[in-house]
């Protein structure tokens, strides 16, 4: 064992080898340079640091510094001042200095060549927990067992946030590193896992920290320029963790079909929806029979569930509603008067206003009337 912990095993061979570059000057072998990558690689997957590995190299070529490489002897020619001695002696300190660097350039690149290897598994391994844990496969638990590995422990309650942007993003990508790295500034370790799935960033929180989650999508709107997050509510174990990225995905997908503003979506606010499409033959009865007669209407019917939809949104004040959709005031009582006729209700009314409101949802979730039934 070196003064430095390093065991004496990773330095084997290496005092034979400055004692042959001292008294004949040669380069490491063949044979000898793999034998040092060998035991660098052995010393990476052992767990020890590179510069306490160096270090003892360098210690132990002190140590064993070889006795012909830092004597200089004399020459014939010395005694009669013809000229200096010790060439030879110099020669000998540069093949040992030489001997070191390759030595320990030998065992460095074994060294890392093992630590690119750990590092490629050790991502292999995490994508495919991931991939096992956001699809629901695999025992949950083995899962389990394997999630506390990565800082998980799925026996608590989790959400899952998912984030998207105008591209698709990898792990190793700009953008979900450095919103990492903030997660990790700012909580340190919290059981928090981020990761990407499909070009989106995915992250793994324990449910009873949302503040986790918020920054989360507050950092990942931010480094994707605007882009749109999802958060699912926190579930226990193995199947909540699918449940809330499943939920998370829906929402982002019903945030894309009512073309939704808001950049942060709680799926917890959006519950209405899955009830109103769960029964998918009543609602589209519901779209067709409501919304059907405007089809007839001098360019169709989207321009009219549009006008619908945005006076809605704006709390039914034609005044507002006008502005969004860069009509006049006249226009917009035009359009509506003309909804009224052809459907038989009256968007004023509160009774129709809810029948209207309803069939237009429905009909933006199902895509008509681009989409036919």
């Amino acid at each position: 064992m070196t003064g430095n912990g390093i065991p004496d095993e990773f330095l084997d061979g290496y005092a034979r080898i400055l004692e042959a570059a001292a008294s004949t000057g040669r380069r490491l072998t063949r044979d000898e340079m793999l034998a040092r990558r060998e035991l660098g690689e052995r010393a990476a997957e052992a767990g020890f640091g590179l510069r306490a590995l160096i270090g003892a190299h360098l210690a132990a070529a002190r140590a064993h510094w070889p006795v012909t490489a830092s004597t200089r002897t004399a020459s014939p020619r010395d005694d009669s001042g013809g000229g200096t001695g010790g060439s030879g002696a110099s020669g000998s300190v540069d093949s040992v200095l030489a001997a070191v660097e390759q030595a320990v350039d030998a065992f460095a690149e074994g060294y890392e060549r093992a630590q690119r290897l750990a590092v490629r598994q050790e991502v292999a391994a995490r994508r495919e927990f991931i991939d096992d844990l956001l699809y629901g496969r695999s025992d949950p638990g083995r899962l389990a067992e394997r999630a506390e590995r990565f800082g998980l422990r799925l026996s608590y309650e989790h959400a899952v946030a998912v984030a998207e942007g105008f591209v698709a993003y990898d792990e190793e990508d700009a953008v979900p590193r450095s919103v990492e790295q903030a997660l990790i500034s700012r909580f340190g370790d919290r059981s928090v896992l981020l990761t990407t799935k499909a070009g989106r960033l995915v992250c793994i929180a324990p449910g009873d920290q949302g503040e986790v989650l918020a920054y989360f999508a507050k950092q990942a709107f931010a480094a994707t320029d605007g882009g749109r997050v999802a958060i699912g509510r926190p579930r226990p174990g193995v199947s909540g963790v699918v449940w809330s990225y499943e939920e998370a995905l829906n929402v982002l997908d019903l945030a894309d079909r009512l073309d939704m503003d808001g950049p942060v979506l709680h799926a917890a606010d959006l519950l209405v929806y899955p009830v109103l499409t769960r029964d998918r033959e009543a609602m589209t009865e519901l779209v067709l029979s409501t919304l059907g007669p405007l089809e007839v209407a001098r360019g169709g019917a989207e321009p009219l569930i549009e006008t619908l939809s945005v006076y809605f949104e704006a709390g039914c004040v034609a005044a507002e509603a006008a502005r969004r959709l860069s009509l006049s005031v006249r226009a917009l009582t035009y359009r509506l008067e003309r909804i009224h006729k052809l459907t038989g209700a009256d968007p004023a009314d509160p009774v129709h206003r809810y029948t209207l409101q309803t069939a237009v949802i429905g009909a933006r979730l199902m895509d008509w009337p681009a989409k036919t039934f």
